[in-house]
């Protein structure tokens, strides 16, 4: 074979995989497409819902459900006592809060036990949801609907079903320990139990980042974009991932995860399928998919819902180390889950969520890292060989950048109808070049998370990994001293 049948043959080849690459692009495009589409169209249905049903109606109601807390909490002294300030205040008929410290090494039990003047509580429940052994129970007369677990380290899963075997509500909420709830977030999230108390048996909030918001009493009092780059574009990241994915997933009735830091579950639900379960680092993607497959295994008719309105405030990673064990963790958790009941794929007895759901995931999350990242690098080294035009390369790059921008712009849409509130034209302008910059470096470091966290699924790595707290950014009010 000679020289120019051999490079004939190498540039078929390039061209080919640069098709192959730019095809599969455009693909994962045409459905980031329709999910916007189906994104607004599901948030004018939430709030044609919303407007029919003010949630002064759900106050009033006679059948509101309680709710109970569920709070875990891992070395987190420097947000926990303000968490539950914010907890303490929210405007809800019934509920009470379940604080269990999960073995912490550091003060967070000293720091609950002396801000709220707890004392030990003779207090026993069944167990029906596995947990470790729990080492005291703390509540106080002042704080009736505060209880305290202190028990030994099993995990967030533990954490939780310890939490849940104590609630006395049928609705129990996970709320993670470095988060503050909206005032009215019970009552939006608890609203669609009211109008199908049957079927329904999970409902998801938004979660937005709390990093540039004033701070006070445990509540967020003025919304405002973050200053420092990387929660920035996390703001826009959240705002895709909430406003976008999960509304659309709500529409197609293929809710697949519902955020560990917010969510609220019908609590005799969540047993039957036997709580939380351990070993996984994925456990809120975990339990919505266990639940979907236990109810289509037993043939009953349920829902799971996304509901935009009721918001729970967190704080991002600031750093890129703490970033970046965050998304490997993620990532390592999807894979855990998918691996776990790989038998739902495909099968006519799970419906969408078989067929539609987890077959998204593993195109867009597992098998999409590595098409993005073939393209990015392998077309700019096939043109530097010689072997696919400038013009090719230069069309998959523009492709590249300007969807993503525009569905970043999507998302602040959204954002504007659904959330935003109290922002200022310089935090949006700041959005606004953060929906453009992130495609430049951030978005392409997210590809390369995203790998890491396979490689580490399959090496078994575990464990969380250190996530670093610098507590809510606090500002004075304005004539303070």
């Amino acid at each position: 074979m000679d020289a120019e049948t051999l490079r004939g043959g190498m540039t078929a080849v390039s061209q080919t995989l640069g098709w192959i690459v730019l095809g599969s692009a455009l693909l994962q495009y045409l459905v980031y497409t329709v999910q916007t589409a189906l994104a607004f169209s599901e948030l004018h249905y939430s709030r044609s819902e919303e407007r029919r049903i003010d949630v002064s109606w759900v106050i009033g109601a006679r059948s509101i459900p309680g709710i109970s807390l569920l709070v875990p909490a891992y070395n987190e002294e420097r947000t926990i006592v303000e968490n539950i300030h914010s907890l303490l205040t929210l405007r809800y008929p019934r509920y009470e809060i379940i604080v269990v410290n999960d073995g912490s090494k550091d003060g967070t039990a000293r720091a609950v036990i002396e801000a709220f003047k707890l004392e030990r509580a003779d207090l026993h429940r069944p167990h029906p949801a596995p947990c470790k052994s729990i080492r005291g129970i703390y509540r106080h007369p002042d704080y009736p609907n505060l209880l305290f677990i202190d028990k030994e380290n099993g995990g967030k899963s533990d954490a939780l079903n310890a939490a849940m075997n104590y609630a006395r509500h049928p609705l129990v909420c996970g709320v993670d320990a470095d988060s503050l709830l909206d005032h009215n977030s019970l009552l939006k999230a608890a609203r669609p139990f009211l109008e199908h108390p049957h079927s329904l048996i999970a409902v998801g909030g938004t979660i937005r980042i709390a990093n540039g918001c004033e701070v006070h009493g445990g509540m967020v009092t003025n919304e405002g974009a973050p200053r420092r780059l990387l929660p920035l574009f996390q703001v826009i990241e959240y705002l895709r991932a909430f406003l976008i994915a999960r509304l659309s997933f709500s529409r197609m009735n293929t809710v697949s995860i519902i955020s560990g830091a917010f969510g609220l579950f019908k609590r005799s639900a969540v047993l039957d399928v036997g709580g939380y379960t351990h070993g996984t680092v994925g456990e809120d993607m975990e339990l919505i998919v266990k639940l979907h497959r236990h109810f289509r295994d037993r043939g009953e008719p349920y829902n799971i819902l996304f509901v935009p309105d009721p918001v729970c405030w967190t704080e991002a990673p600031e750093s890129l180390a703490v970033l970046r064990r965050q998304r490997t963790r993620w990532q390592r958790g999807l894979c855990e889950v998918l691996w776990r009941h790989r038998a739902m794929l495909f099968h006519r007895r799970y419906g969408r969520i078989g067929s539609l759901g987890l077959p998204m995931f593993i195109v867009f999350d597992i098998l999409g890292p590595f098409l993005d990242l073939a393209g990015l690098v392998l077309l700019p080294l096939l043109w530097l060989a010689g072997l696919i035009d400038f013009t090719f390369m230069a069309a998959f790059f523009t492709v590249v950048v300007l969807y993503g921008v525009f569905l970043s712009m999507m998302a602040l849409v959204l954002a504007e109808l659904a959330l935003f509130k109290t922002t200022q034209k310089r935090d949006m302008a700041l959005l606004a070049f953060a929906a453009i910059a992130e495609n430049f470096g951030y978005r392409q470091l997210n590809l390369l998370w995203r790998i890491e966290g396979i490689w580490q699924y399959f090496r078994k790595q575990q464990g969380w990994g250190e996530m670093t707290r610098t507590g809510f950014t606090r500002k004075k009010p304005p004539g303070a001293a």
